[in-house]
């Protein structure tokens, strides 16, 4: 029997023999092994002190050496976005973030990257709830860590993350997309 759209198995989770019309849904194993690295990278907002939080790449860093940027790194295989950008800021600020009261506040597609020939996705959160001090976690990968009053955002702020926290800034419920590189 035809399903409705979005109602699969009795409304539960399709199974590999459930239909929508008179397309038959196949269970495909998840995308694992994308060509595009996915990055997670978060605007830590103290809304009422008025500031974010940014760190300070090192000097042998291999990508942007020395410039700011926001606590941000690769999703491991497998994992959630949303778990990947909690893991990230807590291993480079010690904060803990719940990842469920993570908000999107922009995209980022870029056509290239240093560790990324083929291009990557970079989801920014933002998050304004945290647990703990922030501490430079990963000094040698970091110069330094600090907090930035948000009318006084470094020029030099790795330029596509530049843009996400300014426009976030702006406008914090309303996600933007860029496409740098294409």
């Amino acid at each position: 029997m035809p399903l409705a759209a979005g109602c699969g198995s009795a409304c539960g989770k399709p199974t590999p023999s459930d239909t929508i019309g008179k397309v038959t849904l196949v269970a495909l194993p998840p995308a694992l092994d994308s060509h595009t690295l996915l990055v997670a990278a978060v605007i830590v907002h103290d809304e009422a002190a008025g500031r974010v939080l940014l760190l300070q790449r090192g000097d042998a860093s291999k990508f942007a050496p020395l410039h700011w940027d926001l606590p941000s790194g690769k999703a491991d295989k497998g994992e959630p976005v949303t778990a990947s950008a909690a893991r990230e800021l807590n291993e480079e600020t010690g904060l803990t973030v719940d990842p469920a009261t993570l908000r999107v506040a922009g995209i980022i597609h870029g056509a290239w990257g240093v560790e990324a020939p083929n291009g990557f996705l970079t989801v920014v959160f933002s998050a304004r709830e945290w647990d703990g001090e922030p501490v430079n976690a990963e000094p040698r990968e970091h110069a330094q860590i600090a907090w930035f009053p948000v009318s006084e955002v470094p020029a030099d702020l790795v330029p596509d993350r530049r843009r996400a926290l300014l426009s976030y800034l702006r406008s914090p419920g309303e996600a933007t997309v860029s496409t740098d590189g294409f």
